[in-house]
């Protein structure tokens, strides 16, 4: 039975632990990285949840196994290495028991996020259209944040860039932990 004041910590936590997911996933579309503060603020929130309810061993032994593997995929070019960290200390954030589910639905994600950059890339190449630049048909800075990260998040489609995996990892914890 938990003590009193770790059934109000606990919740926090998680939610802490989901905004700064979704945080470092809006940091990798718009820059590509997901932040190591990030990473390591999770991993900080997993291990005292991991210690409240007495499964910190278990815990850690399992977002190590997480965290080796990715690193395995990270060596073959498949993940990117912030990728590998905030995936490892996500897996700190969720009882052990948690962590099998949480791999599938965050590779459902995943899966579902490599399928929409194939389709909006071919998409986008096939509207590209060879023109001479001229004074008069530069195209302008777009104003906003959001239509700046569209326009760079069109320009990765058309070049077949990489994925921000971290959408896909926050995607998989939040599902998860509802």
């Amino acid at each position: 039975m938990l003590p009193d004041w770790a059934s109000f910590i606990s919740p926090l936590l998680t939610a802490c632990g989901a905004i700064v997911l979704i945080w470092a996933a809006l940091h990798d579309i718009a820059a590509r990285t997901a932040p190591d503060w990030a990473s390591v603020l999770l991993l900080a929130f997993g291990l005292i949840l991991r210690a409240i309810d007495e499964t910190l061993v278990i815990g850690a032994a399992s977002a190590f196994a997480v965290f080796a593997v990715a690193a395995f995929f990270w060596r073959r070019g498949w993940l990117g290495g912030g990728d590998v960290k905030l995936m490892g200390a996500t897996a700190m954030m969720l009882p052990p028991h948690m962590i099998l589910s949480f791999i599938t639905v965050m590779s459902i994600f995943g899966s579902g996020l490599a399928i929409f950059y194939l389709i909006a890339g071919r998409i986008a190449r096939s509207g590209e259209r060879v023109k001479k630049v001229t004074p008069r048909n530069i195209p302008r800075r777009p104003g906003g944040l959001l239509a700046r990260v569209a326009r760079v998040e069109l320009w990765r489609m058309r070049r077949g860039g990489p994925l921000p995996y971290a959408c896909a990892i926050a995607g998989g914890f939040v599902i998860i932990i509802l």
